[in-house]
């Protein structure tokens, strides 16, 4: 291994423009932009995409056209290819598509015609593997494909839980996956930002989140089968803080490893 100067980006997701200027405010390097960030994510529409794109700040999409697992139906599939066209269409940077098939490998076929649609948009952009890797049957196996893909990262917690229980498979990840990305995510806080970077890591992805303050009401209506309790009477929002502390540690430790 050798040592290098080079920083890790720092990633967070968003779901409003508001937390996109928190996130320009407090030191992020780029976004990823989504909705129903408490479903895991889902694709956001492209009048949100276009009023996060002009904060300024680069704006990876995510393409999921619904919450659960990810293995798609053909019509899904072609769904989102879709999607990833609009996205990029309306100012998106790069976009986050995932998808696995029935054995619990790598869908290649759909991450590959999901590359191919944001390719073929004419612009420069960016391909994301998103989590899904991290529920495959082999995640480091799955790593090793994505430089024949032609992805730019993979933003994964190493197959654990959490980013920082995984740090030996996210290390793993970087040797098996040159020339790719690897991005640590997946309940990060930025007291593990040490420990992530110094596995190699090109990158640390962060939610961010708390709980916004609920407005004043007399009484609060269960909407769905979801909207069970007063918990459901408000919506996360993005914390300065979190990503002020995140942007410090970063700066505060430049040296990762690389392969000699």
């Amino acid at each position: 291994m050798r040592a290098h100067t080079t920083r890790p980006a720092l990633e967070i997701a968003v779901t409003s423009v508001a937390g996109a200027r928190v996130a320009l405010d407090h030191g992020a390097d780029r976004l990823e932009l989504c909705t129903g960030l408490e479903l895991g994510g889902l694709t956001p529409s492209a009048a949100l995409v276009e009023a996060v794109a002009a904060v300024g700040l680069p704006v990876q999409v995510l393409v999921r056209c619904r919450p659960g697992d990810f293995v798609y139906a053909p019509e899904e599939i072609a769904l989102m290819a879709a999607e990833v066209r609009s996205v990029i269409a309306s100012g998106a940077s790069g976009v986050v598509v995932g998808a696995l098939g029935t054995d619990g490998g790598l869908d290649t076929n759909a991450v590959s015609r999901l590359a191919a649609a944001a390719h073929d948009t004419g612009r420069p952009v960016e391909v994301t593997l998103h989590r899904a890797i991290d529920q495959s049957a082999d995640p480091v196996a799955a790593a090793a494909l994505l430089p024949a893909l032609g992805l730019t990262r993979v933003l994964t917690s190493g197959g654990a839980p959490t980013a920082v229980q995984g740090l030996a498979r996210l290390a793993a990840m970087v040797e098996a996956a040159p020339g790719v990305e690897v991005m640590a995510g997946g309940g990060v806080h930025p007291a593990d930002i040490p420990r992530l970077t110094a596995a190699g890591v090109a990158a640390v992805h962060l939610s961010a989140k708390r709980r916004a303050a609920p407005r004043p009401r007399a009484a609060w209506i269960p909407l769905g089968a979801a909207g069970s309790s007063a918990d459901q009477d408000t919506h996360f929002v993005t914390d300065p803080a979190v990503v002020a502390e995140s942007r410090r540690l970063l700066e505060s430790g430049t040296t990762t490893q690389t392969p000699a």
